[in-house]
């Protein structure tokens, strides 16, 4: 679980992507928004061995059964290693109900992050599914929503 004091991890893994995503590092919406996660215990976070956060993620429950993935970056030193696994396995077991299913909004296939970040690739090897084109990211990149079905609890993702 996130506190305050990773507040600072949080804008040092949005540094690492706003290539993708757009600004963030200096948003005051984006500094909204990690605060209210961390309020609300929506946020969770992977420790690293050194310096800095492993990786973030940010979580929203409103909409019961559906659920959201705000936020998920895992860092360049530890992408490839199941961070982002974890803390997607972590946020499931925490926060979702079955049935119910869970949005998430990446990158559209001509985006140059789909590739570059491995995103899609990740969700897809999770189970997700690519569903509708969605509004463009800050940046004007494409987006897409991916949907994961969760028929009970508790959910667990396939190897």
């Amino acid at each position: 679980m996130a506190d305050e004091q990773d507040f600072t991890g949080f804008l040092n893994l949005a540094a690492e992507v706003e290539q993708w995503f757009g600004p963030m590092v200096s948003e005051p919406g984006f500094h909204d928004a990690v605060r209210k996660n961390v309020l609300r215990s929506t946020a969770l976070v992977a420790t690293s061995s050194g310096p800095g956060l492993a990786g973030g993620l940010m979580f929203a429950t409103t909409h019961a059964p559906i659920y959201h993935i705000r936020w998920l970056v895992v860092s360049e030193q530890a992408r490839g290693q199941g961070v982002g696994r974890a803390l997607l396995t972590e946020a499931m077991h925490r926060f979702v109900r079955g049935p119910g299913t869970v949005e998430v909004v990446t990158f559209g296939a001509d985006h140059p992050g789909a590739t570059a970040s491995g995103a899609r690739a990740f969700y897809e090897r999770l189970g997700f599914t690519p569903a509708e084109a969605t509004d463009p990211g800050p940046e004007g990149g494409s987006r897409q929503i991916y949907r994961l079905a969760v028929p009970h609890q508790p959910f667990e993702f396939s190897s």
